[in-house]
């Protein structure tokens, strides 16, 4: 059967490939679900069954954006806590955090992905650690609302067995038993995964932190995660207190300790890693261990600013994050290329040289895809690539004097998303999502946070 094919012309094009090749007005072909070529100037004729064609003037068109942490039931939580470091913040969350339950975090996953997914954001993921017993199937809620929105989708299934009586954060009655969290991590990654070239679901192990799971469940986690051929992610140096805690507790810092138990590698990748020294971030060169960057979340904890500029230097893939929607309220992506490439440039040693636009792009692109372990398959506007690209108005006020659209895209106020395309589908047109009802969302998500907010009040 012909491949049904989709073609955009005029447009300005970042492909972020191996060469960062731009046309300033160009082209794209999509067959079915891959991209079947790219150039500057028109496409090329009499090109067969062509099903659409989309006239791209005045925009730039790049890769999807690919966020690489976040916990979608944060959503239903937003807005509470706003002054606290993150020990204190997670202290005063995780009490209401334990009451979530299946609704609730199926709702929670549609408001976190809608606001992604308007936003430019083609692949997402979630670590989710909270598990209440009793409260249902929550890996389920939120694949099957990603499944809905329709985006390219990796749950990294989160654990936690360290509670207050052994030391953790966590309320008793909010973490897993050992054998527990092992079994149903096996589970959900039997069920869900997929491990295809074009698969829009896979899963991920992840035991929470280094303060919230024991060394058993890290070792056992990444043993579990490699005889299943499935990717390892957690929580690493996000401060300085976890670094106290660390040496207190195990006799070394975060990184050391991260190795002991088998969780450095190209299949790991780790959120934050705020409070990194040379020796670290050689380690993780080393072992091409990846680093999803969350610079919004780590300001908003007062955390302190990654040594992103090093860690790229040195080799160490690294991915955007958006983090949790309590320690992000906007929990949009595109906000953090901008906001990347500003806070890295208030950093002593670097300065106005830190980061520039197109490695910003680069880090919210191509570095994403790298993190997830998908970086032949998305992440670059290639042919042989699967089709998940944005369309960003460029022509508009706001942008209307920047004559360089990535400059524009990356320093700019948040330019509009005309189309989103994951898999060659189009997801999203002039900034509303085509899947799914917006407006519903926004209605559930606050009623979903009212209800949560009267039973941690114990009403």
């Amino acid at each position: 059967m012909a491949a049904s094919r989709i073609v955009i012309e005029n447009c300005a094009i970042a492909t972020v490939d191996a060469h960062d090749t731009e046309y300033a007005s160009g082209y794209l072909v999509v067959a079915d679900n891959k991209i079947e070529s790219v150039g500057a100037g028109k496409a090329p004729a009499n090109l067969e069954n062509v099903v659409r064609r989309i006239d791209g003037t005045g925009h730039l068109v790049t890769p999807g954006l690919v966020n690489t942490h976040h916990h979608f039931y944060q959503w239903i939580t937003r807005g509470l806590a706003t002054d606290h470091n993150l020990f204190n913040w997670l202290v005063a969350l995780y009490p209401t955090w334990a009451r979530i339950d299946e609704p609730m975090a199926r709702t929670a996953a549609q408001g976190s992905l809608a606001m992604m997914a308007r936003g430019g954001v083609t692949t997402a993921m979630d670590h989710h650690y909270v598990f209440p017993q009793g409260s249902g199937d929550l890996s389920g809620a939120i694949i099957g609302a990603a499944s809905e929105m329709g985006v390219r989708f990796t749950l990294a299934r989160g654990s936690m067995d360290r509670s207050e009586k052994d030391g953790g954060l966590p309320p008793d009655f909010a973490v897993e038993t050992l054998e527990g969290a092992l079994t149903a991590t096996a589970e959900t990654v039997d069920k869900h995964h997929d491990a295809s070239f074009g698969a829009m679901t896979q899963v991920a192990v992840a035991p929470c932190s280094p303060f919230s799971v024991s060394t058993e469940l890290l070792k056992r986690g990444a043993e579990l995660a490699r005889s299943k051929g499935v990717r390892l992610h957690t929580h690493g140096s996000e401060t300085v207190e976890e670094e106290k805690f660390c040496h207190e507790l195990f006799g070394m810092g975060p990184t050391d300790y991260f190795e002991s138990t088998g969780w450095l590698g190209e299949d790991v990748w780790m959120a934050h890693c705020v409070h990194m020294n040379d020796s670290d971030i050689a380690a993780f060169a080393r072992t091409k261990t990846g680093v999803a960057h969350c610079p919004s979340s780590n300001a908003r904890l007062a955390a302190g600013i990654a040594r992103v500029p090093d860690m790229l230097k040195a080799g160490v893939p690294v991915g955007l994050g958006v983090d949790g929607t309590a320690s992000n309220e906007s929990g949009e992506l595109h906000t953090e290329l901008r906001n990347a490439l500003l806070i890295n440039r208030l950093s002593t040693e670097h300065r106005e040289a830190a980061l520039n636009a197109r490695q910003a792009l680069r880090l919210g692109t191509f570095g994403g895809a790298q993190v997830l372990g998908r970086a032949s398959q998305i992440g670059s506007i290639e042919a042989g690539k699967l089709a998940d690209f944005v369309l960003w108005k460029m022509d508009t006020l706001a942008h209307s004097s920047i004559a360089d659209p990535v400059i524009g895209l990356i320093f700019g106020a948040a330019a509009p998303v005309s189309a989103s395309f994951v898999n060659g589908k189009q997801i999203v047109e002039n900034n509303r999502l085509l899947t799914v009802d917006e407006d519903a969302i926004a209605r559930d998500t606050r009623s979903e946070a009212q209800r949560l907010a009267r039973i941690a009040a114990g009403g």
